[in-house]
């Protein structure tokens, strides 16, 4: 599953889609907008995307993800619009037999999806903003 919202992220509803009696690792990962960056404080961020695109890319690192550890589910939800500060801007649940698989595929999902998937981010400051490349 795969979702860009301008909704709070539902976390425990993540989790509960990839929950199995076959999975002894669940694992969620939730990016939360900090409150500083680059010795600047942080008032919100601010996120566009180019949904069909992010969407259809998305899904392909999921595809790939299970290719890479059979049986392991996946949801993901990133966040559109305004996003305050301790505010997840993104969900990455991960369900798995193992623990090792789970971390695995978390971190290939949150690598994959800040390299690929065409999100933007805006960090608003008390003095103005700026856009900042989607990938740290």
């Amino acid at each position: 599953m795969v979702e860009l919202t301008a909704d709070r992220i539902d976390t425990a509803s993540l989790e509960a889609l990839v929950s199995s009696s076959e999975h002894g690792a669940i694992l969620v990962f939730a990016g939360v907008a900090r409150n500083h960056n680059r010795g600047r404080e942080v008032l919100g961020l601010e996120y566009e995307a180019y949904a069909p695109m992010a969407l259809a890319e998305m899904a392909k690192i999921e595809a790939e993800t299970a290719e890479r550890w059979p049986g392991t589910r996946v949801a993901m939800v990133h966040r559109t619009g305004l996003v305050a500060i301790g505010e997840a801007s993104i969900v990455i649940a991960v369900g798995s037999a193992h623990r090792d698989e789970a971390y695995q595929a978390s971190r290939y999902l949150i690598d994959e999806l800040k390299e690929r998937v065409p999100v933007w981010k805006r960090e608003r400051y008390a003095d103005g903003s700026d856009w900042i490349a989607n990938r740290s």
